[in-house]
């Protein structure tokens, strides 16, 4: 589930996932540190909050980490625009760096101050292991493959499926349509990420519209696509576990799902996604 729905609100999981596990981390933390009766004096305050505040800081600390592993393991894409890395809702993040920077605080807490050690030592792991159980029960991808739906080409040719449009090569599946604001946003970035890339199939799936709708918006726009199937009852969305658009899916060349992704994505984050499926030479 890449997605929820609160209202008429779509909510990235992945975020949320996080914040439930670090809340239930640190108040396992503190209520462990207050059953012990103890306080902390280097810091002068209750050690029930202070062992919460060092998962709270862990957290930060390895989301800090996270960030910045997966800037530098990206580095040309991101050198092309720089502002891009302050952009969070890109989803570039390197969970075993965070993880590690994260352990490593509260490792150096726990050495600093003894009586928080048992406090830590029970509430980071059952932080870690809540989150990672959920993202993986969660997480699981709707469609590891390729869904087999087909779809109206917009230019009235007979239905494709996603696996006749991408014809063996790596391919990014928009999900898109004309009144979503992000998926407008992102929309001449992708069409540009198209012609630079013959070797990856880029196709879009509009959600719900009609083929005239979808011609008149491309007009406006001035947008020259390729590979824009309509989805008039939007099935795809539910087979590959979204609720919001726009969704980007990124499948390699045996058609297997490598990456999902809710919201925008920036021209950094997507050339950092497309490296990894391009064929190597």
């Amino acid at each position: 589930m890449l997605s929820i729905s609160i209202g008429p609100l779509a909510l990235p999981v992945a975020p949320l996932l996080l914040m439930l596990a670090a809340y239930a981390s640190g108040a396992l933390a503190s209520r462990i540190a207050r059953r012990q009766g103890a306080h902390a004096a280097d810091a002068g305050a209750d050690a029930g909050t202070t062992a919460g505040n060092a998962i709270f800081h862990a957290v930060l600390l390895g989301l800090l980490a996270a960030r910045l592993a997966w800037l530098a393991l990206h580095a040309d894409a991101y050198l092309l625009s720089p502002w891009a890395a302050f952009d969070l809702r890109d989803g570039g993040w390197h969970a075993a760096s965070g993880i590690a920077a994260g352990a490593a605080w509260l490792l150096w807490r726990a050495w600093r101050a003894p009586v928080l050690r048992r406090a830590i030592g029970l509430a980071a792991p059952a932080g870690i292991a809540l989150w990672l159980g959920a993202s993986w029960l969660i997480g699981q991808p709707a469609a590891p493959a390729m869904p087999a739906l087909v779809f109206s080409p917009l230019e009235g040719q007979a239905p494709l499926g996603l696996a006749d449009v991408a014809r063996g090569r790596p391919a990014v599946v928009n999900l898109w349509a004309s009144w979503c604001g992000p998926c407008r946003q992102e929309m001449p970035m992708l069409a540009a990420a198209q012609r630079r890339e013959p070797s990856v199939a880029f196709v879009f799936v509009n959600q719900g519209e009609s083929a005239a709708a979808v011609r008149a918006y491309l007009i406006d726009q001035d947008l020259a696509l390729q590979q824009v199937l309509l989805d008039p009852a939007s099935a795809l969305l539910p087979a590959v576990g979204s609720r919001g658009l726009p969704t980007t899916l990124f499948y390699d060349a045996r058609g297997r799902l490598v990456e999902a992704h809710f919201g925008v994505l920036n021209a950094a984050a997507l050339e950092a996604r497309v490296q990894s499926l391009r064929p190597q030479r």
